[in-house]
């Protein structure tokens, strides 16, 4: 198959599929090897880029999507009815930070970090669909093991894990000043 071939199928199997689909897939459907058709991939990004389209592919742990050009939004809301939004609390995203950092890590976990319950945040991170059940941990009680999901991705704008931002020690010692901080002056009210 040759490359405007190869192009035009990966093209139409992203945007029929309108979820990622894996590297593994896209190459054995164009009949190339995964380096070829990423390759092909990458080079599709960067022409639609270039023509600045309406469409972009993204790539998410070796797995691609077709989506809209996020500065076309404000006219797909015009047509299109306008997606739920939802709004992430400090509650939330303290406990979405702590599962993408922690992952696999179970709810009780979750809670020695957070020293407080957080069945409302982890069932509603699930609803969100920004994080899900990826197994039980094998001890008493089979707990859930939670990590994110490509909606985690997706909704902040990176490709894998590997892209989150790293933590030194000396802004774990700022954030455990920080809660020291916050806990005195709750006791003082």
């Amino acid at each position: 198959m040759d490359i405007r071939k190869a192009k035009m199928v990966l093209e139409s199997i992203l945007f029929t599929m309108g979820s990622s689909v894996p590297l593994s897939v896209l190459a054995q459907a164009v009949e190339q090897d995964k380096e070829t058709t990423e390759k092909l991939l990458h080079s599709m990004m960067d022409e639609y880029a270039a023509e600045n389209r309406g469409i972009r592919l993204i790539e998410l742990e070796e797995s691609f999507q077709m989506c809209s050009n996020p500065d076309c939004y404000e006219y797909l809301i015009r047509v299109a009815s306008q997606p739920k939004k939802y709004a992430l609390t400090d509650v939330l995203l303290e406990t979405l930070s702590i599962v993408a950092y922690k992952q696999p890590i179970t709810k009780m976990e979750v809670e020695g970090i957070r020293g407080v319950n957080s069945d409302h945040a982890v069932n509603r991170l699930a609803e969100y669909g920004l994080i899900e059940e990826i197994g039980r941990l094998n001890a008493p009680g089979r707990p859930i093991l939670f990590g994110t999901t490509e909606a985690f991705l997706r909704h902040f704008g990176i490709g894998s894990l590997e892209e989150l931002p790293q933590i030194g020690p000396e802004q774990v010692e700022e954030f455990k000043q920080e809660a020291e901080e916050e806990i005195q002056l709750k006791l003082e009210i």
